[in-house]
C-alpha cells in the first residue's frame, strides 16, 4: 500500500504592507512583548526582578534536574543511531548530488565560532580549574580538592560538559531544521520541525508559539554567552590598560563592574548590528574565519610556551575516562534530599542537631572545613567521627546540588542556545548528507574543545600544582583567568602581544554570535525568509542589548551575571519539551521517507 506525501503545506502569513513586511506580524509582536516586559521589569524593579528569577530558577532545577540530565542523554545515543544505520545516515539533505554551499573549513570555522567560540574564551581555563575544585569524585571525598588526584575526575565533568552532549544539542534542533528545510522544501524555521507529529495545526497559534518559544529561548541563551564575553573582554581591557573605572574592586578579586559590563556591551553589539546587516556570506563568514586563524595562534602560544606535554597525557586519559563513564555521566541523576532522610542517615548522637547539620552537609560549594567551622553551639561539640558521619550523610544533597547548579545549568544553556546554533547550522549545511552533518557537528567540534580544555586549562592546572602560580590563577575571577594564566607563562612584549591578541579575538567572537543570533531571530520571524531587510536586524541587535543591559543592571555589582543566568533556565525549560518532540517527528520523518523511496 502507497504510503501518502508527507505533510509540507506550511502556511506562516506574513505582512504584505508596513513596518513588518516580510515579517509574521503574530511572532514578531509576541516576541517583543515578552522581551519588552523583562526588560522593564528588570529596569523598574530590578530586585524584584532578581529576587524572583533567582527563587523560580531554583525551583525549575530542583523540580526538573532529573528531566534535564535524561532528556540531553538520549539525544546523543539518538544522534549515534541517526549517524550509524545505513538508511539514515546516507540521506542528503537537499536535491541528490548538490554540492555544500560552504568549503569545509569556513563550514568548520563558523559552526565552531558561533556554537563555542566565547564560551571556550573563557572557560577553557575557567572549567578545568573549577572542576578541579569541586566535583562529584570530590564532593565523595575519594579524592581531595585541587590535588593531583582530582585531575581525572575535573575533566571527567569538563569533557561532559563541553562535549559529545553539548554538541548533540545543537543537532538536534540543526538537523531537524535542515532535514525538512532542504528535503521536504519547507521553510527554515522551528515549527517545521513538528510538522510529522502536529501537521496542519501548526500553521495556526501552535505554530506561533513554537516559533515565539525559539526567539525567546534563542535572545535568552545568546544573552548569557554575551554577557560572559563581555565580562571577558572587559577583564582583557583592563589587563592592558590598567583602567581602574571599568572594574569592581570591592570583592576577593576585580571583577567587571556594572558601568564596564555596559560599556561594553554597547561596543559589542554596535559592531554586532553591523556585521549582520552585511549578511552570512560576507560578515559573519569572514569574521569566523578569523576567529579560527586567531584562535590557532592562540593555541600554539600555549603548545610553545605551556605545559603542552602534561596537556596530551591528560588529553589521552581523560577522553578514555570520559568514553568509560560515558553512559553514566549521560543518565545517572540526583534529586533533592529531603530533611527527613538526611536525619535517617546520622549516627544517633547527632540526631538531635539534624537542623543545624543539613545546611552545610548538603552544601555542594562548601567543604568539610567549611562545614565544621561554620557550626555552633552543641552541634559545633559533637565528637570529630560524628560530624564526620554526618557530612556523609549529607553526599546525596550535595551531589543534587553540584548536578543541579553545574551540570544541568550547563544542559539549560545549551537548549537555550541550540534554536540558534542549530538554526544557524542548518542555514550553513545544504548538501551535506545526515551522516556528514552529525561527525561534522558533533564529535569534530568536541574533539577540538577537549584539546583546547586540556591544552589551556592543563597549562593553568600545572602552573598551579607544579609551577609559580601559587593559587594565583584559582583565586582570579572566570573571566580573568585566561589573563592571569598568560602572566603566569609569558611576560615583557610578548605578554602584551598575545594580551591584545586575546581581547580581538573575544571581540570578533562575540560580534560573530550576536551577528548570527540577530540573523537566526529575523529568520525565525519572517517565517523562514534568509533575506529579511536590515531593519529589522538593528530592531533586533536594539532589543538583544537592552535584555542583556537591563539583566546586567538587575543584578548589580555584586553578581552581574545572575539575572541573566536565571532568566535563561527560566526560557529553556519550555524548548526542551519542543526538542524532546523535535526527535521524535524526525525519526518519524525518516523512518516514512525511507519506506516511500522504497515504494
Amino acid at each position: 500500500m502507497a504510503i501518502k506525501p508527507p505533510f509540507t503545506d506550511l502556511s506562516i502569513p506574513r505582512s504584505s504592507t508596513g513596518f513588518y513586511q516580510g515579517h509574521s506580524l503574530e511572532i514578531a509582536l509576541l516576541s517583543k512583548a515578552v522581551m519588552i516586559g523583562l526588560v522593564l521589569w528588570a529596569l523598574i524593579w530590578p530586585a524584584n526582578a532578581n529576587g524572583v528569577l533567582g527563587s523560580l530558577n531554583w525551583t525549575l532545577l530542583e523540580r526538573f534536574n532529573s528531566f534535564y540530565i535524561i532528556v540531553v542523554g538520549s539525544f546523543i545515543f539518538f544522534l549515534v543511531v541517526l549517524a550509524v544505520l545505513p538508511q539514515t545516515g546516507k540521506r542528503q539533505l537537499g536535491p541528490p548530488g548538490e554540492k555544500p554551499e560552504f568549503s569545509d573549513f569556513s563550514w568548520f570555522s563558523m559552526m565552531f565560532g558561533a556554537g563555542l567560540g566565547v564560551g571556550l574564551m573563557v572557560f577553557a581555563t575557567a572549567e578545568p580549574l573549577g572542576l578541579w575544585g569541586s566535583n562529584p569524585v570530590v564532593l565523595s571525598g575519594a579524592v581531595a580538592a585541587n590535588s593531583a588526584d582530582a585531575l581525572e575526575s575535573a575533566y571527567r565533568y569538563t569533557f561532559l560538559h563541553y562535549g559529545f552532549h553539548a554538541w548533540a544539542i545543537y543537532v538536534v534542533t540543526g538537523l531537524s531544521l535542515a532535514y525538512y528545510a532542504y528535503t521536504r522544501d519547507m521553510p527554515l524555521t522551528i515549527r517545521s520541525a513538528l510538522t510529522p507529529l502536529f501537521g496542519r495545526w501548526l500553521n495556526g497559534f501552535l505554530g506561533h508559539i513554537v516559533d515565539v518559544l525559539g526567539v525567546v529561548a534563542t535572545i535568552l541563551g545568546v544573552s548569557v554567552t554575551i554577557g560572559f564575553g563581555v565580562s571577558q573582554f572587559i577583564d582583557g581591557v583592563y589587563a592592558i590598560t590598567g583602567m581602574e573605572w571599568v572594574m569592581n574592586t570591592t570583592g576577593d578579586a576585580p571583577a567587571p563592574s556594572t558601568v564596564g559590563l555596559l560599556a561594553g556591551l554597547f561596543v559589542i553589539m554596535g559592531l554586532s548590528i553591523i556585521s549582520a546587516v552585511s549578511g552570512v556570506g560576507r560578515g559573519v563568514k569572514y569574521l569566523s574565519n578569523l576567529n579560527l586563524v586567531l584562535s590557532l595562534i592562540l593555541l600554539m602560544t600555549f603548545v610553545v610556551f605551556g605545559s603542552f606535554v602534561f596537556a596530551m597525557s591528560t588529553y589521552a586519559s581523560a577522553l578514555v575516562d570520559y568514553m568509560v563513564n560515558f553512559f553514566s555521566l549521560s543518565f545517572l541523576a540526583y534529586g533533592p534530599q529531603s530533611a527527613a532522610d538526611f536525619a535517617a542517615g546520622l549516627p544517633v548522637d547527632a540526631a538531635a542537631h539534624a537542623e543545624a547539620l543539613m545546611g552545610g552537609a548538603t552544601n555542594a560549594w562548601g567543604s568539610f572545613d567549611g562545614f565544621t567551622s561554620g557550626l555552633e553551639g552543641d552541634a559545633a561539640a559533637l565528637p570529630a567521627d560524628t560530624l564526620t558521619a554526618a557530612y556523609a550523610a549529607g553526599e546525596p544533597g550535595r551531589q543534587f546540588g553540584w548536578q543541579a547548579g553545574w551540570t544541568t545549568f550547563y544542559w539549560a544553556w545549551w537548549i537555550a542556545f541550540s534554536p540558534f546554533v542549530g538554526l544557524f547550522l542548518a542555514r550553513i549545511s545544504k548538501g551535506r548528507t545526515v551522516r556528514e552533518f552529525i561527525i561534522g557537528c558533533v564529535f569534530a567540534p568536541a574533539l577540538v574543545c577537549f584539546a583546547w580544555m586540556t591544552i589551556l586549562g592543563g597549562t593553568a592546572i600545572d602552573l598551579e600544582l607544579n609551577g609559580g602560580a601559587e593559587g594565583v590563577i584559582i583565586g582570579a575571577s572566570n573571566t580573568a583567568k585566561l589573563f592571569v594564566t598568560l602572566g603566569q607563562m609569558l611576560d615583557g612584549g610578548l605578554l602584551t602581544g598575545i594580551t591584545v591578541m586575546c581581547v580581538v579575538l573575544i571581540l570578533t567572537f562575540l560580534v560573530t554570535s550576536a551577528d548570527s543570533g540577530i540573523l537566526v531571530m529575523n529568520t525565525i520571524m519572517s517565517g523562514g525568509d534568509q533575506e529579511v531587510g536590515n531593519k529589522h536586524k538593528v530592531v533586533w541587535g536594539v532589543i538583544l542589548t537592552a535584555v542583556i543591559g537591563s539583566l546586567i543592571v538587575a543584578a548589580g555589582d555584586n553578581n552581574p551575571m545572575d539575572a541573566l543566568r536565571n532568566a535563561m533556565i527560566i526560557g529553556a525549560l519550555p524548548f526542551t519539551l519542543v526538542m524532546g518532540l523535535m526527535c521524535l517527528a524526525l525519526a518519524k520523518a525518516l523512518y516514512r521517507d525511507g519506506l516511500r523511496s522504497n515504494s
